[in-house]
């Protein structure tokens, strides 16, 4: 007979990771389920990390490996699979699945256990459980430029707050000018000697009151009607290669790195229709990671939050097991 699982973590990065270790450490029956062939998610492409507590300087992917180490210490159970769709088994094509009928109705009489179980349907296998996290995370949007994958975590990067430390008193580039470009650009420009930022329109899309401070830095140059072209280097960036869209001039900027700032997407798109999104497609949850569906959950870079960082990763998987445990022992 299938087994049901008290929770299915979906992704293995920190979020995940996090709430497995927690999960575990609460005696609940958890399955991780990640994609990849590695766990640790963004964390792994970062060169150096240096604002974890208590690991300064850590390599990303150093500190993916020991938050998996923590997980497969404890005994975790991992599979490697693809999620495509969590539905209610109540609500599912109920031919052919007697079995998982069975298990329904003998959950339903369980004295202290919600009602709904939920089928994760995936490529290879579809698991059961009383609750999800999704814990699936985002990927930042990619200039798509000759060398822009071969510099990444060695120049180039797509977290100012993350990297920019380690551009002290250097020449850095910032490509967008939303909200979260100009951001990046006014923390940068405390660190580093200079900051030109790269915009390819001719006004910021960003908040005035940010374009006000950046306007007031001295060592931000704003580079307007312009777009990245290619980034070139030998064992790091060395040079950005720009193209005026108005003039149609060429320039090489020498650069000790290119921050990129044009947007994140979140991992979500698979699971619109079974719980609340934003407009921007981040899942609807708070610091407990509730959505509006009872027994579903998010956490890490896929949910709506201020502050996408490791810590505050790790911290919502903490948060969503503790909502888990109060939803499986019937405290809604």
């Amino acid at each position: 007979m299938e087994q049901i699982y008290d929770l299915i973590i979906i992704g293995s990065g920190p979020a995940g990771l996090g709430a497995a270790i927690y999960a575990k450490r609460a005696e609940l029956k958890t399955l991780v389920i990640e994609r990849e062939m590695m766990s640790g998610g963004q964390v792994l492409t970062t060169y150096e990390v240096d604002n974890y507590a208590g690991l300064p300087g850590i390599g990303g992917f150093d500190l993916g490996m020991k938050f998996r180490e923590h997980a497969d210490k404890l005994g975790v159970e991992f599979a490697k699979d693809t999620v495509q769709k969590i539905e209610s088994a109540e609500s599912a094509d109920a031919s052919g699945k007697e079995e998982e009928q069975e298990l329904l109705t003998a959950a339903e009489a369980g004295a202290e256990r919600p009602p709904v179980i939920y089928q994760v349907v995936c490529k290879k296998e579809t698991r059961l459980a009383r609750a999800v996290i999704i814990a699936s995370g985002a990927h930042h949007r990619k200039l798509e430029i000759l060398g822009e994958a071969e510099f990444t975590g060695k120049g180039v990067s797509y977290c100012a707050t993350c990297d920019g430390a380690f551009f002290r008193k250097k020449t850095t580039a910032v490509i967008g000018g939303g909200d979260g470009a100009l951001e990046d650009a006014i923390f940068l420009a405390r660190l580093c000697e200079k900051v030109y930022v790269i915009h390819r329109r001719d006004e910021f899309r960003g908040a005035k009151s940010l374009q006000k401070r950046l306007m007031e830095l001295p060592n931000v140059e704003i580079l307007w009607d312009t777009v990245p072209e290619e980034i070139v280097g030998t064992d790091k960036v060395e040079t950005l290669r720009i193209l005026n869209k108005k003039t149609g001039e060429k320039n090489d900027l020498a650069v000790d790195g290119v921050f990129v700032a044009v947007g994140i997407t979140p991992n979500s798109e698979i699971f619109r229709g079974s719980v609340e999104m934003d407009p921007a497609g981040y899942i609807a949850a708070g610091e407990d990671g509730r959505t509006n569906v009872p027994g579903i959950f998010a956490a890490g870079d896929v949910r709506t939050k201020a502050l996408r960082q490791i810590v505050t990763a790790v911290a919502d998987g903490a948060n969503c097991v503790a909502s888990v445990e109060a939803y499986l022992n019937g405290q809604n």
